[in-house]
């Protein structure tokens, strides 16, 4: 299970990440773009790849479902009660990877493979820049 402060804990860990307001629900941001949205205190929508998306879903339909945006897939919706920050880290540094600015993602992946952290969430410093932020979507 992962709660809102673990949440906040990993999502804040990716370089750059902000969160703000999207349509009354929190969003997590970097650059400016959303990589996740939380539309409950049970939920979270994950904008990763489609790739990622299915393998998710057919990993555990029951945790992961697949959210639609007219035809195109979307993200995927992760319970978060049934998943572990070991699992969704990823997913959101995957999901993070996709929005970042190049030179952002550049040294987030220099960083990765020097310290075989794959969900980047090793940042026990703190030292990501990351914060929370309140204004306008």
């Amino acid at each position: 299970m992962v709660g809102p402060e673990e949440l906040d804990h990993l999502a804040l860990a990716l370089p750059g990440t902000t969160v703000e307001d999207h349509h009354s629900m929190d969003s997590y941001r970097v650059g400016g773009k959303i990589f996740a949205t939380v539309p409950d205190s049970g939920h979270i929508r994950v904008m990763a790849g489609e790739s990622e998306i299915r393998a998710a879903v057919a990993t555990d339909g029951a945790t992961y479902q697949p959210l639609r945006w007219g035809s195109r897939l979307a993200c995927v919706v992760v319970d978060l009660r049934r998943v572990g920050a070991d699992e969704l880290a990823p997913l959101l540094a995957e999901a993070w990877l996709r929005k970042a600015p190049a030179r952002l993602a550049r040294e987030f992946r220099a960083r990765d493979s020097d310290t075989g952290d794959p969900g980047g969430t090793g940042d026990t410093e703190g030292t990501g820049g990351s914060e929370r932020s309140v204004g306008p979507a």
